[in-house]
């Protein structure tokens, strides 16, 4: 797969196949990935806590918030929940300020499950200290984002933008995903 038609393939999935599983082995080198990524200044402060249990993945569920702009949906229903979660931490013993390493962490992450024909997505909305306490996480870790992986029982369309610029994804009545995007002219600045 060329490496535009990954990234266009690596769009946030929320609805997937919930019965298909992903091994604690395909996480790990998920995770490797990540590891390999570059860190501001090579601190490396990230840590990965890696789920693929139904009661583990149960913990992790009720803290996340799914779809800002789908209002009238409060995330996926049973048998279409994540099969597993990565969550990025952040080591605040070795840096306080994580920069940008978890978002670049993610997407590497996110790139590596779309080669691998899963897709993610991240989750920034999350309860943290509440989640933090159901896994029992040291307090030295501060939970940055958590990435939900899994097979997908939905697609993603990119749209242009529409004319009145709303930014807003929706979900079509074929049950598909559209994401409107800028276009390339307009985000070049000369």
């Amino acid at each position: 797969m060329a490496f535009k038609e990954l990234v266009i393939s690596s769009r946030s999935c929320r609805r997937f196949r919930e019965d298909e599983k992903i091994s604690r082995e395909i996480l790990e080198e998920l995770v490797d990935l990540a590891r390999l990524s570059p860190s501001g200044g090579n601190r490396q402060p990230l840590k990965f806590y890696l789920e693929n249990s139904p009661g583990g993945n149960s913990k992790i569920f009720p803290h996340l918030a799914w779809a800002g702009y789908l209002s009238d949906w409060d995330g996926p229903e049973e048998g279409e929940r994540p099969a597993a979660y990565i969550i990025i931490l952040q080591d605040t013993r070795i840096r306080e300020n994580p920069g940008c390493d978890h978002g670049i962490a993610a997407q590497s992450i996110l790139l590596g499950a779309a080669e691998q024909g899963f897709r993610g997505c991240m989750i920034g909305s999350v309860k943290r200290e509440r989640l933090s306490e159901d896994l029992g996480l040291d307090g030295r870790y501060r939970i940055m984002l958590v990435v939900a992986l899994g097979f997908p029982a939905e697609e993603a369309v990119l749209e242009e933008m529409p004319e009145n610029g709303s930014i807003k994804y929706w979900r079509g009545e074929d049950g598909r995903h559209h994401v409107p995007k800028r276009a390339l002219e307009e985000i070049i600045i000369h």
